[in-house]
Order: structure tokens, then C-alpha cells, then sequence
């Protein structure tokens, strides 16, 4: 799924130009789990420069869980979860393909409770497209649907797509400490 990015900055002469304009090269679609497609648009450190440009693109290396300060903004594609069911599913190798793609967010995932994890963010969550489910570390359950809104403050939680089809979402971390 390729996601556009027109990224906009300040040419050598002060004004407002097209920098990049393209789609977004961390973009990743699961081969073992079809139809799971994360794509990370961009990224701030936690003090941003602005107002000089050129920019280049910071997502090339980047982890996918901003430190404190920092900025994500990523759009994920969530494939039914019966998908995990299907006999062909190898939780291994869909594993592996994480660690390769999602450095910095896979290693937040825990292997006894699947898909549970905790990132240390404030997280703007945005339901585009779908349905989906947000379960809380006590079993609690959110139903979600198109334009619903999670704000999160480091919690420990799961996304769970229980529909049929798949679910689009936009999410925005801003990395924090954790109180301690």
C-alpha cells in the first residue's frame, strides 16, 4: 500500500517549497501475514528545527517508538486476526519479519501475551477505515469504529481486529518518560 508524503519546507530563499513528494520508503507489507501493512511517514527528534530547509527524510533509520520528545507519525493496515488462524500461519516466521521491520516496537510486544504491548508514548490512535477492538491489560474492551479516537498515556494494551475485513489506522506517538 503505497502512501503518499508530500513533505513541505523552506527553500534557500525563505519560502515555502515542495521538499519531497513521494511515497512513504518505510512502508512494509507482511508476507507471512497478509494483509498487515505498517508505513512510517515521518519523524521528529525532540527539538524539531524549522524554518531552514532543505529537510531530509529522518525515517530512513529510524526506530519505530520515538524517544522522549520525539514524534511518530505511522499508518497501519490490520488484517482480520482469523488470518492468524489460518493453517499457513507461522508465528515464527511472522516474528521474524517483525524484528526486521518494526525495530524499537516489536522488542515492546510480550511473547506469553500476543499482540499485548506497552511503548513509552503519549499516543494519538485514529480508526480510518473499519472496526476494531482496543483490549486494556485487565481484559477491558473498547469497540472502535471510523473516526474513533484513543488517547493513550503508556498503557499496556492490544489492538484486535475481529471483523472481516481489514482496519486502517493512524497513529501519532510522542515519546515520554515513565514515571517511575
Amino acid at each position: 500500500m503505497g502512501i503518499r508524503r508530500v513533505i513541505v519546507s523552506n527553500g534557500p530563499d525563505g519560502k515555502s517549497t515542495v521538499q519531497i513528494d513521494g511515497d512513504a520508503p518505510r512502508t512494509s507489507e507482511s508476507s507471512s501475514l497478509p494483509g498487515f501493512a505498517p508505513t512510517l511517514l515521518w519523524t521528529t527528534t525532540s527539538e524539531p528545527a524549522v524554518g531552514k530547509g532543505p529537510v531530509a527524510d529522518p525515517t530512513a533509520s529510524a526506530v519505530w517508538v520515538p524517544a522522549p520528545g520525539g514524534t511518530h507519525l505511522m499508518v497501519v493496515t490490520f488484517p482480520p486476526d482469523s488470518m492468524m488462524m489460518r493453517p499457513e500461519f507461522d508465528p515464527m516466521t511472522y516474528g521474524a519479519e517483525l524484528m526486521a521491520t518494526l525495530p524499537g516496537l516489536v522488542e515492546t510486544f510480550e511473547p506469553d501475551s500476543p499482540g499485548m504491548h506497552t511503548t513509552d508514548s503519549v499516543d494519538y490512535d485514529v480508526v480510518l477505515e473499519g472496526e476494531i477492538v482496543l483490549e486494556l491489560d485487565d481484559g477491558q474492551t473498547v469497540a472502535l469504529k471510523k473516526h474513533d479516537v484513543v488517547v493513550q498515556h503508556g498503557t499496556r494494551h492490544a489492538w484486535r481486529n475481529v471483523s472481516d475485513g481489514p482496519v486502517t489506522m493512524l497513529f501519532v506517538l510522542v515519546g515520554a518518560k515513565r514515571a517511575g
